[in-house]
């Protein structure tokens, strides 16, 4: 089967070949599918594409037009693929469900530790010989309050970590998973209790239209100003002005997050002779207690093999008329990692 790959990254070409061995003749690209580049997809069969492409109507009826029949996802999220398009025009889509849940729950956990021990601050300092330890103070996770939003196979895996730090552990989903209740003492609770009673919120909850700008002023406002927000899941999720506000008048008390709520075509790309023109993004970058990493969570060696491996497995399952098990329906739960 000829493939097109949109949006590859050096990084990733290795892993993709070592799992394709041949079967399928792979092109890779560097461009992101947008309605200007899915004209390169004449010819092809099948394309890859990555979180940050655009699968949106318009592009989904010319990849039509051009005889495109799958669609295989190297991410866990689709909401960049208009998936009731796609099935009118019977394209099939897959995608990688679990590539390492414990890629993007440790990645959390990272980003929230070094925002509340200060690490770049202090790096910064050690690296110019200055040893000084003033505003470097953050503060023990043993026996705060920890929020989880979203307990699927993300949530859970971070579940099980801030366990072992000692923390009591909240949970909000809509299908509550009752052996994290057993295990590790997860208690699930509103929404609202959740934000009022955490000293962290940790989010894993997918993007859709339940979970747009989920966080807001209003639930925001319910929060200890003493709260740090993690965010490894949609940056979407978030509303970033709201958010902004909150940070600088100190009503939170940090952000660490891998994801931005307009990161496509930021993302992913060497900006620095050329800043992104972007209030928000400036903002955030330089306020003191907020830490950005750029959607780099699932950029681990296991990651990369089972993204690779599981795009190759669903591309073979379409050339040989069977189908996968990770083909995207339409009755995914809506608020599960």
């Amino acid at each position: 089967m000829k493939v097109l790959i949109y949006s590859t990254k050096p990084f990733e070409i290795p892993y993709l070949e070592a799992a394709n061995k041949g079967k399928h003749k792979l092109t890779f690209i560097d461009e992101a599918l947008t309605s200007e580049t899915a004209m390169k997809a004449i010819g092809y069969q099948a394309i890859s594409i990555f979180s940050s492409d655009n699968a949106s109507n318009i592009v989904l009826e010319k990849l039509k037009d051009f005889g495109v029949k799958y669609m295989a996802l190297r991410s866990v999220g689709h909401d960049n693929v208009n998936l009731f398009t796609a099935k009118e025009l019977d394209i099939k889509v897959a995608n990688v469900p679990a590539y390492s849940p414990h890629a993007i729950a440790e990645h959390a956990v990272t980003i929230l530790m070094a925002l509340n021990r200060k690490l770049v601050l202090s790096n910064d300092r050690i690296k110019k010989f200055n040893f000084d330890l003033n505003h470097l103070i953050g503060f023990d996770i043993n026996k705060k309050t920890v929020g989880i939003l979203g307990t699927g196979k993300i949530g859970s895996v971070m579940t099980k970590i801030m366990h072992g730090f000692g923390c009591k552990l909240l949970g909000f989903d809509i299908n509550p998973n009752k052996l994290l209740s057993v295990q590790y003492q997860l208690q699930y609770t509103s929404l609202e209790a959740l934000c009022k009673e955490s000293d962290i919120i940790s989010i894993h909850l997918p993007l859709n239209t339940d979970t747009h700008h989920l966080i807001d002023k209003t639930l925001i406002d319910l929060m200890k100003p003493n709260c740090i927000i993690v965010n490894t899941a949609r940056g979407a999720i978030i509303n970033t002005n709201d958010t902004i506000e909150a940070l600088m008048e100190k009503r939170i008390a940090g952000l660490a997050m891998d994801v931005y709520e307009h990161e496509r075509g930021v993302f992913f790309k060497d900006c620095s002779l050329d800043i992104p023109k972007d209030d928000s993004l400036i903002k955030l970058n330089a306020l003191p207690n907020v830490l950005i990493t750029g959607h780099q969570a699932f950029l681990t060696k296991e990651a990369l093999t089972n993204i690779a491996e599981t795009t190759i497995y669903n591309l073979s399952c379409w050339h040989d008329n069977t189908p996968t098990e990770n083909e995207v329906y339409f009755n995914l739960p809506k608020t599960k990692a």
